[in-house]
């Protein structure tokens, strides 16, 4: 669940439009761009055309659950200093996911596997009410595009929706098996990949749906492309399917060798919409043409890392891509692997720049809004932030006393809030060397 960044370019960086990829020498077609992004309620309004079919307390004495001082020790496999400003502790089990309000990034939403997900206040760590009802592990979590609603998905596929202010349940919808959910950016409706195949796309709070059919395996990954009219999907048979979210059909399907050889696990789009990066088990990362629905760059790992440490009883697993994400201001794109690679792309030439190694599997990344800062966080317990144009490390934040499950970077790039299986939230403040 990523926060969408703001444009802006280089002085010094060529304009996609003047790339050349190599390979087959395919010649991608330019595509001129809007004047400007529509208006939301233009798009709010146009999604009223679309024809839907009716188908207990972890600190002593804290009643708040948070922790503002950091701690001078920490207790667990992962002892250190906590670098944390705020600690929220109210969850009984690891904390999956987190996502931050996009309107003011004052607000957190964190589910976890103890069925609950909370609304808290990233100043203090105030909780300002329990997500209630679910059953089983939240996994999903995400506020609307305005933050007046926050949704909440379990992995059972109950999902359920809060106004934020009046703190009340306003719709609740029981799908298949959840594998993905994400709020549509510019109005309030809230799509969903499951177990089954398909992708549901709701209308909240009157609850109107309509259901765009993949082929009969999970639709593992999903993102509502920037125009707000289109979705990439992404299954477990390795297909991508680009669909109109109004028409309900696809209009480009990727699979056999344009597809992956595996289950896609992540997607990605640049800001303007025009590129998709895919990122799948079979550990390749494809460029694919939002436009014609070809595929225009392939990114693999160029040597293989050695495979981080593995505890006791634990299995050896084979590599993948788990995060991918392209850079706003420069022609880069940054995979993350579980082997702890940190692989940073050059889009001009399709060549591999820098590669950054981690001592245990990458999690995620996000690219910080305007810079070529890219922020990792993995199954060791750290943050790290990454110039991608030197490949350097410029600091690291360290806090929980297990992995990282999930991570959110505010706007202005001034905390990073993440999530873990130590039970924990946390809240950095982000202080750059170089800024």
């Amino acid at each position: 669940m990523e926060s969408e960044s703001e444009s802006g370019a280089a002085a010094d960086t060529p304009p996609l439009e003047t790339l050349s990829f190599h390979g087959d020498e395919e010649i991608i077609e330019v595509v001129e761009l809007d004047p400007g992004p529509p208006d939301p309620d233009d798009l709010a309004q146009e999604m009223e055309d679309v024809d839907f079919e009716e188908e207990e307390e972890e600190e002593e004495g804290n009643d708040e659950g948070w922790v503002l001082e950091p701690q001078e020790g920490v207790v667990g496999s992962m002892e250190g200093p906590d670098d944390s400003e705020v600690t929220f502790a109210l969850h009984s089990a690891s904390v999956f996911c987190v996502s931050l309000d996009p309107k003011t990034n004052t607000l957190a939403v964190t589910g976890g596997e103890d069925d609950k997900a909370f609304v808290w206040r990233l100043g203090d760590g105030e909780l300002l009410f329990e997500c209630a009802g679910h059953k089983d592990s939240v996994t999903c979590a995400g506020f609307s595009h305005d933050s007046t609603l926050v949704a909440t998905g379990d992995m059972s596929g109950l999902l359920k929706v809060w106004q934020v202010d009046t703190k009340e349940e306003v719709w609740s919808f029981e799908a298949g098996d959840l594998e993905w959910m994400e709020w549509h950016p510019r109005a309030p409706v809230l799509l969903a990949g499951t177990a089954d195949g398909n992708t549901w796309m709701w209308k909240v709070p009157n609850g109107d749906c309509k259901t765009f059919q993949g082929p009969n395996c999970p639709a593992t990954c999903g993102r509502v492309l920037p125009d707000g009219k289109r979705a990439v999907v992404g299954y477990e048979d390795g297909t991508i399917r680009i669909w109109d979210l109004k028409q309900g059909n696809p209009i480009h399907v990727l699979k056999g060798t344009e597809g992956h050889q595996g289950t896609l696990t992540c997607v990605a789009t640049n800001q303007d919409g025009s590129l998709i990066l895919t990122g799948s088990v079979d550990c390749q990362a494809k460029l694919v043409s939002a436009t014609t629905g070809k595929v225009v760059g392939v990114f693999r790992p160029e040597t293989v890392a050695s495979q981080p440490s593995l505890g006791e009883g634990e299995e050896s697993e084979s590599n993948s891509v788990e995060s991918l994400g392209f850079c706003s201001v420069m022609p880069l794109a940054a995979v993350g692997y579980l082997d702890g690679t940190l692989a940073i792309y050059d889009l001009s030439t399709q060549t591999l720049r820098h590669q950054c190694q981690h001592q245990s599997g990458i999690v995620q990344l996000l690219w910080e809004a305007g810079t070529a800062v890219v922020y990792t966080c993995s199954l060791d317990g750290v943050v790290r932030l990454w110039d991608a144009r030197t490949g350097r490390l410029l600091t690291d934040y360290r806090g929980h006393t297990a992995e990282i499950l999930d991570f959110a970077l505010s706007k202005d790039a001034s905390l990073v809030v993440t999530t873990s299986g130590d039970h924990k939230a946390k809240v950095f403040c982000v202080q750059r060397p170089d800024r």
